[in-house]
């Protein structure tokens, strides 16, 4: 009789799968309260492009 081993298994997957459900609600958790806790302006601006302005620019001295 193997049966038994099969029900073991099945519980230790349960277990692994509530596990990770655990940390990803805590991953989530932490993720809101970082975002609470970030000073306003800062989600509308990707600091890649931050201070560029959009629109023909201003031309270079050496240019003209």
């Amino acid at each position: 009789m193997k049966k038994s081993s099969n029900s073991f298994e099945k519980r230790r997957k349960e277990l692994a799968r509530k596990e990770k459900q655990r940390q990803k609600a805590e991953k989530r958790e932490q993720r809101e309260r970082e975002r609470a806790a970030r000073p306003p302006g800062q989600e509308d601006e990707d600091p890649d492009i931050a201070g560029i302005v959009p629109g023909p620019q201003p031309r270079d001295e050496e240019e003209a």
